[in-house]
């Protein structure tokens, strides 16, 4: 049967479909279990979430579902350039968005660049809740954090967007790596080279894992459909994870007009930019994507998102929609679903009868 396959057997799921783990919210416990209930494996993505804040959610998963499901953090939540980061670049800096500010009415942000990483706190949470899954992105635990995940039975997944990353993550024995295809939504968790330097395509990406790499691989970026999922399971993936297509649906923490925007022509035009966010990541383009060009400066994450907070909240509350980020992959023009449960159902059903 196409379903029966490492990943299925690895994780305790019966289809090997995953949904990816959407932080700032995009992900909630309605949608985690809409998944995991139907067979797949649902996932938090809680790298924004404090430890209480985790402990919280996990209570209202645990409440919905008894499946299997994971928890996503992020191993570099903070950049590295953050460290006594210049007062003066900082103001020049805010002062090169002030326009945009100054065209909705509202202030620009007090910041401070003393940011504490939150990762070590929450992954003591991780191991206080034990899911069946810990993934991660943007690097590597420590051999310590993922020795510990083994003792206790959770599985450790991380996240490639080259060959040379997923080496690096079968060298620290994780259970399963996550092929990143650059035609995903979303940040781009390259780790070891520049975003930019790492743009290796989905179906590329696994067939170069395949050859070099013993450990599972789940198939990520562009994949909305059963097409999507039989071709890469052809190319040899052992599971598939979908972004886009469960963030268009109801169940999902994206505002109305994300989701409306989603399944609209707009969807069409995607573009990687670290303009909202400062660190690199497919969205549907939009006037600051396209103001700022990639050799523009701008303050290094997650400062750059704390900045353009309350700028997306007001053109959010005023209609300016060409000022406000929409996460988005590729291919959302292959969208049909409004509902997590129907598109398990519709991806379960096609695939079986595009592969059996």
């Amino acid at each position: 049967m196409w379903h029966n396959t490492k990943i299925t057997e690895l994780l305790g799921i019966k289809y090997p479909i995953l949904q990816g783990p959407m932080g700032a919210g995009f992900s909630t416990p309605g949608l985690l279990a809409a998944v995991s209930n139907a067979g797949g494996l649902g996932s938090l993505g809680a790298y924004t979430l404090t430890p209480e804040e985790i402990l919280e959610a996990d209570k209202n998963i645990k409440a919905v579902t008894n499946k299997p499901y994971n928890i996503n953090l992020w191993v570099s939540d903070v950049d590295k350039a953050l460290i006594d980061y210049s007062t003066e670049k900082l103001e020049k800096i805010k002062q090169d968005f002030k326009p945009y500010f100054d065209e909705l009415g509202i202030p620009l942000p007090d910041l401070s660049a003393n940011i504490p990483s939150k990762f070590e706190k929450q992954v003591e949470t991780i191991f206080a809740i034990r899911p069946a899954v810990f993934s991660f992105i943007f690097g590597i635990p420590s051999k310590e954090i993922l020795t510990e995940s083994r003792k206790l039975g959770i599985k450790t997944v991380g996240a490639a967007t080259t060959l040379d990353e997923a080496l690096a993550l079968e060298e620290a024995q994780v259970d399963a790596i996550v092929a990143a295809g650059f035609e995903a939504g979303g940040h781009r968790p390259s780790f070891l080279r520049p975003a930019q330097d790492s743009f290796t395509g989905l179906f590329t990406l696994i067939q170069q894992l395949k050859l070099k790499v013993k450990t599972p691989i789940i198939a990520a970026g562009g994949i909305a459909d059963a097409k999507g999922i039989a071709a890469a399971l052809t190319l040899g993936a052992d599971a598939v994870q979908l972004g886009t297509a469960f963030l268009a649906t109801e169940e999902s923490g994206a505002t109305p007009l994300h989701k409306q925007i989603l399944f609209s022509d707009e969807a069409r035009h995607t573009t990687i930019s670290k303009s909202l966010t400062g660190r690199m990541g497919r969205m549907i383009a939009n006037r600051i994507s396209n103001d700022v060009p990639f050799e523009t400066e701008v303050l290094p994450f997650p400062l750059q998102t704390r900045l353009l907070s309350p700028l997306k909240a007001a053109a959010l509350a005023q209609g300016k929609t060409e000022m406000i980020s929409f996460w988005s992959g590729q291919n959302a023009v292959s969208l049909k679903h409004h509902n997590a449960r129907e598109l398990m159902q519709s991806l379960i059903k096609e695939t079986g009868e595009l592969l059996d």
